[in-house]
């Protein structure tokens, strides 16, 4: 076997190797605009071959750039289509593809590879760990009315199909709002400009069908979207919100809730602490389902990592930590004070044991580091320390992560 890089002239074989990998055939040729694979980086793509140089897997990985704690943006990978052809799977393949793209990823200084997860008993054992967290919210138009307190907010909305929205105003709308959006939320990732400019991904972003309800402040500046349909049966589907404070997300959800001739409203991938629920009359009006994972992330460089991120709380820990996949070790003394992090390695004795993929699922804030003392995953070594774990790595907002990758 060997692994190669590619280039532009191998999008067609790598696309249909892809495919092949999971049993599916591509909606139409490799080169056709708005496939979602036209985003592809095929710099940072590879091929797994034969001694023969016939194609038996994939990997690539986009660049893009992930919001930390504190809003800090730091470059990552965003790995995908990782495949095997049914033919060479359980032969190494992935695994050799994996340790050959992580190598890749750190030599770019990238801190962190990211992922969404397709079959969570792979990627654990690559060192990825679920890190935000999603639901869907379901909402009958009878049951949707607001408490007293939640007025109409400031500003309007103004509603057009998306090709419209596009034309008129250069596609340039959803790009600046998002990435106002996604500097502030900590969990969200870029969408480059080429994503929006090949309609690449999954909606808004690609071609598809959609309406566009776009808020916009008392000076006109929009500062919210929500793309939505609704269905002749009078479902109306949220594909996702973007707003760039609570008072705009609140305005939007509005607006949906009071759309006429509809009988149900779902709101598609919303963080789990979402305060809809809370903003309704009747408390129970909000059906939540399929809560789930969503953004796995992977550290190539745990001091660097740790000291990127800002803190919310002052506190001293070791960490253990193992990297049983590339075969590293290190104990990290982490000491936190007024928000910022220092991190070296020590002999002392370590407060917290843990394996790599574990800090990356605390390291969002996301996932608390006492869940996964109790699950059995980390070891705390004295009492105290899991508390004081819990304190440190909070985050001032849940992450949460959108963008299909």
């Amino acid at each position: 076997m060997q692994i190669r890089p590619t280039t532009e002239q191998d999008l067609t074989v790598f696309v249909d190797t892809m495919h092949a990998a999971f049993g599916r055939f591509p909606e139409g040729p490799a080169d056709s605009e708005g496939m979602w694979w036209s985003a592809l980086e095929m710099d940072r793509a590879l091929l797994a071959t034969t001694e023969q140089g016939a194609p038996i897997g994939t990997a690539a990985a986009y660049s893009f750039e992930l919001t930390l704690p504190g809003e800090v943006v730091v470059p990552v990978a965003g790995v995908t289509t990782v495949g095997v052809l049914p033919t060479h799977r359980r032969q190494g393949v992935a695994s050799a593809m994996m340790r050959h793209q992580l190598t890749e990823v750190r030599a770019r200084g990238e801190l962190a590879a990211v992922l969404l997860c397709t079959d969570a008993r792979i990627y654990g054992r690559f060192g990825y760990g679920p890190a935000t967290y999603m639901q869907r919210m379901t909402v009958q138009r009878h049951q949707a009315a607001f408490r007293p307190a939640h007025g109409p907010a400031a500003g309007s909305i103004e509603v057009l199909p998306i090709e419209v929205l596009r034309r008129a105003e250069g596609g340039e709308v959803l790009e600046a709002v998002y990435d106002r959006y996604r500097r502030a939320q900590p969990g969200a990732l870029s969408r480059p400009h080429r994503w929006w400019a090949v309609g690449a991904g999954q909606p808004p972003v690609s071609r598809a069908p959609r309406y566009l309800a776009v808020h916009r402040d008392d000076a006109g500046v929009p500062d919210g979207y929500a793309s939505y349909t609704v269905t002749e049966s009078g479902t109306l589907t949220v594909d996702e919100t973007i707003a760039t404070d609570d008072a705009v997300a609140t305005a939007l959800a509005r607006f949906v809730l009071d759309h006429d001739l509809v009988t149900q409203v779902v709101f598609k991938q919303v963080p789990l602490d979402h305060p809809l629920r809370w903003q309704l009359e009747d408390f129970r009006g909000v059906q939540l389902g399929d809560d789930g994972d969503w953004l796995w992330v992977r550290l190539l460089d745990v001091p660097r990592a740790l000291t990127t991120r800002r803190w919310w709380a002052d506190g001293e820990l070791v960490l253990d930590v193992v990297d049983p996949f590339l075969g590293e070790h290190g104990r990290h003394l982490l000491t936190v004070r007024d928000g910022t992090a220092d991190c070296v390695p020590t002999d002392r004795a370590p407060d917290l044991s843990l394996d790599v993929r574990d800090l990356g699922s605390i390291y969002l804030g996301g996932t608390a580091p006492s869940t996964l003392v109790r699950a059995g995953h980390v070891q705390a070594h004295h009492p105290g320390v899991v508390a004081l774990a819990d304190s440190l790595f909070r985050s001032n907002r849940a992450p949460h992560c959108l963008h299909w990758f």
